[in-house]
């Protein structure tokens, strides 16, 4: 009997990442058979780069794949068994001003953390319940494996408003920190551990890491943390942008408020607001390096592909890291209940945590969706930090559904990145002004 081809819609098909995420998909075929890749985004002439880019070299290394892209929903979604949804409401311009307008009120600007996530949260709501209503309509058996930032936000939203949805929200950065643990011992990858984790997403702690041989990995990992924070994780061969590997180092000073824990690297933006700050150029942000960096370098080469006819001697790469999405589609279609981080609802996970936050721990998969690994109790410090982000990320989606100004101010307001409600307010009507075309008419 033929073994099943699955066929792949990824939405958000103008993304600089979407090339990286079909070459990985063709590397993975022989765990995870591709019969169909489709993708989907409502930007057709930013997508059009990419869609014929990836077409000529599907067309040169699987032919046997059908690919399209196109900006229709039911094209896009009908007959497919997975969504890979990674988007971004807004694109990098919006994601600027999330950055630039809380610098001048010296509030830190950052994608997913502070008044720019919360910002970019209220853009990403609606163009996932968007999708995820495309894929129930035509393809109600797919699942939707998204990654899509601020993934907290997003799933708190989806836990909220399509509680029976096959959505499996997940992200990358754990994943990214854990190739660097593995690396720190001497492993060749991450699969080797087994590691106990809690947290909210981009807000997590890893409290065991041990060899599948049972070995206890920690001890040799804090002494890294504790001398370089995740800095001798880093493959030296490719190295990391500077404003990474100053978030890499920032690692040290985060672990040492809890040496029993390994720290996520975005933890340096609540617990270090003024110091991030203070290093920031309000005039030049992350979103301008990226769009200086991959967002020309992905489409210039994809414009050499298409005027070239070929992509022979084509310089883009399968994202490798992104692996982790194959890991759980192979997860969903073969039963192999991996273990794998996902963010969901905590009901209990957690003995001591809000029942219904949706936090980030272990979880085995299989073709039935996911089984939590209890965490059991966590300690006051994380607890009370872990109260107070998961109460703004409820707040935001309270306001984005009641279009409810007040909330939303709350929410800034309770931020730990932000000074005062004073503060929070001009950053707040700033954002509503930037935000008109994205967000709900807020009252």
């Amino acid at each position: 009997m033929d073994e099943k081809k699955y066929s792949v819609a990824i939405a958000g098909g103008g993304s600089t990442f979407t090339p990286g995420i079909v070459l990985m998909l063709l590397e993975h075929r022989s765990r995870f058979p591709v019969g169909q890749i489709k993708l989907y985004d409502n930007d057709g002439e930013r997508q059009k780069i990419i869609g014929e880019a990836c077409g000529i070299y599907l067309g040169e290394h699987a032919p046997e794949i059908r690919f399209v892209y196109t900006t229709d929903p039911r094209e896009a979604f009908e007959d497919v068994d997975f969504v890979m949804a990674h988007i971004r409401v807004g694109k990098y311009a919006m994601r600027e001003k999330d950055e630039k307008i809380p610098l001048k009120y010296g509030v830190l600007g950052q994608e997913t953390c502070g008044p720019g996530g919360i910002a970019y949260g209220m853009r990403s709501i609606g163009g996932v319940l968007e999708i995820l209503d495309y894929m129930e309509t035509y393809s109600p058996n797919a699942w939707m494996l998204n990654y899509s930032n601020p993934a907290a936000i997003v799933a708190e939203a989806t836990r909220r408003l399509r509680p029976n949805s096959r959505i499996l929200n997940i992200c990358d950065m754990p994943v990214d920190l854990e190739e660097k643990m593995a690396a720190m011992c001497g492993l060749t990858s991450r699969k080797e551990m087994v590691v106990s984790y809690f947290g909210l997403n981009h807000f997590g702690w890893w409290t065991s890491i041990r060899h599948k041989d049972g070995r206890d990995l920690m001890p040799e990992i804090k002494r890294h943390m504790r001398e370089s924070g995740y800095l001798d994780g880093i493959c030296q061969k490719g190295g990391a942008e500077e404003s990474w590997m100053e978030t890499f180092r920032m690692a040290k000073d985060v672990y040492a408020l809890d040496p029993d824990t390994i720290p996520n690297t975005y933890l340096k933006y609540y617990l270090y607001p003024t110091q991030v700050v203070r290093h920031s150029n309000p005039e030049y942000t992350r979103a301008n390096e990226v769009m200086d960096g991959r967002e020309k370098t992905v489409f210039t080469e994809c414009r050499r592909i298409i005027a070239a006819g070929t992509a022979e001697g084509c310089s883009l790469h399968s994202d490798a890291h992104a692996s982790y999405i194959v890991d759980l589609a192979e997860a969903l279609s073969r039963n192999t209940m991996e273990r794998m981080l996902l963010i969901v609802p905590n009901e209990g996970a957690i003995e001591n945590f809000h029942p219904e936050a949706m936090v980030e721990i272990p979880c085995l998969v299989g073709k039935n969706g996911y089984e939590k690994i209890s965490q059991g109790k966590i300690p006051t410090f994380q607890k009370g930090l872990m109260e107070q982000q998961a109460a703004v990320e409820k707040l935001v989606v309270e306001a984005w559904i009641e279009h409810s100004y007040q909330k939303l101010w709350q929410a800034i307001t309770l931020s730990k990145t932000v000074p005062d409600a004073e503060t929070a307010k001009k950053i707040l009507d700033e954002l509503i002004e930037a935000n008109k075309e994205f967000w709900p008419e807020l009252k």
